[in-house]
């Protein structure tokens, strides 16, 4: 089979498609055959070696975490999957290696896809998907009513943190570029700003909730936009950064939340059913398995808005 993998850190030109022996299963395993795989920031961080504490620094290593397939072969103690099921899923976040033809997951990483949804607007969602849930649901407990201030609102992981506050009924202020102004408005911000136009800083409004997605707004510039009682969380954990806002929360009613995203079968089923509702994938690009490096240096330069996608034929 064939599969991406890497055996330096190091920027795209790192990474190759080589063959592989197609791998075995236990009998609490699945044998998935990869329909598409999704691309993601966490992915190119860690093979330039930007989160090596947390990746290990052993290879070679595979690249990729969300995905969408065929069920090809099920462990002997498997009864709720069978051979020819489509479903989606998700690896380790840190190991990868989801940009393969065949990968091996147990029945805690995936759900059935929905058959309203092509599997490559399935293979986008797991990541990104459950990362929004995770920051509406739980780190922000967005609520009706509330003002919500997405930063970097046009990535992947905003386009569904919009509609899913939007269905809390709250209302979304989303900070995108240019190119990203037209998709936050057709998802439902209620309003968006352009930060070629304007910074946030001059913004007199203040907010119950401010997601920073674009890893460029610090806790200490978004607190200006706070109210007294809010909450702003960022993604990229580190230890540092960790303690800080552990310390910080004890003692202020600004709380400061970092995303530790938890991948879970329940929530792949909550975003299998809002799929089922509408919930808009916007899957902006999609590329062959050859063209692998070229999908990493045009989404990780910022020349592909919303999802990218790599299907494997």
């Amino acid at each position: 089979m064939r599969k991406v993998l890497y055996d330096r850190f190091g920027d795209e030109q790192v990474l190759a498609v080589r063959e592989q022996p197609t791998p075995t299963i236990d009998p609490n395993q699945l044998l998935i055959q990869v329909k598409a795989a999704s691309i993601n920031p966490l992915d190119w961080k860690i093979y330039r070696g930007e989160m090596k504490l947390l990746s290990g620094s052993k290879f070679p290593k595979g690249v990729g975490i969300d995905f969408a397939g065929i069920v090809a072969q099920v462990g002997t103690s498997i009864t709720s999957y069978r051979p020819g099921d489509a479903v989606f899923g998700f690896l380790d976040v840190f190991k990868g290696g989801a940009l393969a033809e065949y990968v091996v997951v147990t029945e805690a990483a995936i759900a059935l896809k929905p058959a309203s949804i092509s599997f490559d607007q399935a293979a986008a969602l797991p990541v990104t998907g459950l990362a929004a849930l995770q920051i509406v649901d739980q780190l922000a407990a967005v609520g009706p009513g509330q003002e919500v201030l997405i930063n970097g609102a046009s990535g992947g992981v905003g386009l569904f943190a919009i509609q899913l506050a939007k269905k809390h009924g709250a209302r979304v202020t989303a900070v995108a570029g240019p190119a990203g102004v037209h998709r936050a408005t057709q998802l439902g911000a209620d309003a968006v700003v352009d930060y070629t136009k304007q910074r946030l800083s001059q913004l007199t409004q203040r907010f119950d909730t401010i997601i920073d997605l674009s890893d460029k707004l610090n806790f200490s510039a978004a607190q200006q936009l706070m109210k007294p009682r809010a909450t702003f969380v960022s993604m990229l954990p580190s230890p540092l950064g960790l303690v800080r806002s552990f310390f910080h929360n004890l003692f202020s009613g600004q709380k400061h939340r970092i995303l530790i995203l938890k991948p879970t079968a329940a929530g792949l089923n909550v975003l299998a059913s809002l799929a089922q509702q509408q919930l808009q994938i916007p899957v902006e690009k999609i590329y062959e398995l050859a063209n692998v490096r070229q999908a990493y240096q045009e989404t990780s330069q910022g020349k592909v808005k919303g999802k990218a996608v790599v299907v494997l034929n």
